[in-house]
């Protein structure tokens, strides 16, 4: 099985950056696509970012275009994500995920593990 553990949360204010990490232990395939997704209180899980582990493939949400950037370091099965300009609607739990097949999905049952999560709070 994979375990996934995020960390690189905090309390930042509005304009600042964060990077969230997502460590991966179990390896990482060719198939395999990687979400980032965040939940807020009262609200539902959405999508943030995700990539195709060994391929080329980036999609962000509308919300986040140009301000996050997803990446990977696949020596050490791990993925980033770079949280540049927030803003106090980003204040929400981040969660990384797997899903075992590609491209990347924007709907959270498409995804087969998941991790804790990791707290953002931005204040305005």
């Amino acid at each position: 099985q994979v375990q996934l553990v995020e960390s690189g949360g905090g309390l930042v204010q509005a304009g600042g950056s964060l990077r969230l990490s997502c460590a991966a232990s179990g390896g990482l395939f060719s198939p395999d696509a990687m979400g980032w997704f965040r939940q807020a209180p009262g609200k539902e899980r959405e999508f943030v970012a995700g990539l195709d582990w060994a391929g080329a493939s980036r999609q962000y949400a509308d919300s986040v275009k140009g301000r996050f950037t997803i990446s990977k370091e696949a020596a050490k099965n791990t993925m980033y994500l770079q949280m540049n300009n927030l803003k106090p609607e980003d204040t929400a739990v981040y969660y990384c995920a797997r899903r075992r097949a590609v491209p990347v999905a924007t709907t959270p049952d498409e995804y087969d593990y998941w991790g804790q999560g990791t707290q953002v709070t931005v204040s305005g």
